[in-house]
């Protein structure tokens, strides 16, 4: 699904923010991408979106291939940002799903209502954004992300600020895509809520790729590039999944 080959990329008169990245992932797969602030996380993430055209090496997502076919891509992968409120547009919930679709078509509105239903927003379908709470907005982007069936979807720290129920669905969230087949990127500082559901764990520092592999083969270097081993790791007990129900 996703193939990154020798991939560098740097901001316009900037230095190098990824440097010779390659990787690759099957479809239906969920991959943690970790790293310490400024190893290039979010670069990557916007170059699998189609925001940005490698300097350097090529990206193939679903066999379209960047640089030259970013446009299309957009089209494939959806990205959510780490601020909700930089990604939301419209003023209400029902405003922003429907932002850019014509809201008198009956099909288009069912379809928003449906997906505000799925997510728990149904309630706010007429509220303000502005008066959600953080885990709300969140869940907003994604129903919004989510709209038109992606084939891979692409999180930035999915986690941040979300308190304990809110990081429980967030996972029932990420492990229902990929029953579905639903190929997804998990950018994150920390791994506690998201190593026992991972496929597979790729470490960036200072945009260079260090580690990559299944979590349990690699946790035990993640520590010498910026990321903390989840508590069980650093017990003794290994990767242990968290008492959530079903929510494997």
């Amino acid at each position: 699904m996703i193939r990154i080959s020798d991939l560098s990329f740097a901001y316009p008169g900037g230095p190098t923010v990824l440097d010779r990245v390659s990787l690759g992932l099957e479809k239906g797969a969920i991959l943690g991408l970790a790293g310490a602030n400024a190893s290039g996380k979010s670069t990557l993430l916007g170059l699998l979106a189609g925001l940005f055209s490698p300097d350097q090496g090529h990206i193939r997502v679903a066999g379209l291939a960047s640089p030259g076919r970013e446009r299309e891509l957009r089209r494939v992968c959806r990205l959510v940002v780490q601020d909700a409120d930089l990604q939301i547009i419209g003023s209400t919930v029902a405003e922003d799903l429907l932002l850019g679709r014509d809201e008198k078509d009956p099909d288009q509105a069912a379809r928003a209502r449906d997906a505000a239903q799925r997510f728990g927003l149904a309630e706010y379908w007429d509220r303000p954004v502005h008066t959600l709470s953080w885990g709300l907005k969140r869940k907003l982007c994604l129903a919004a992300a989510l709209w038109d069936g992606p084939r891979v979807l692409l999180l930035d720290e999915p986690f941040s600020g979300l308190d304990y129920p809110g990081v429980l669905e967030m996972r029932r969230l990420l492990l229902a895509g990929r029953g579905q087949g639903l190929t997804q990127v998990v950018a994150t500082h920390d791994l506690e809520p998201l190593a026992d559901i991972a496929d597979h764990l790729a470490v960036l520092d200072r945009g260079r790729l260090v580690l990559f592999g299944a979590p349990n083969e690699i946790m035990d270097r993640v520590g010498e590039h910026g990321v903390r081993p989840t508590c069980s790791w650093r017990a003794g007990l290994g990767i242990t999944p968290w008492d959530d129900g079903d929510g494997r």
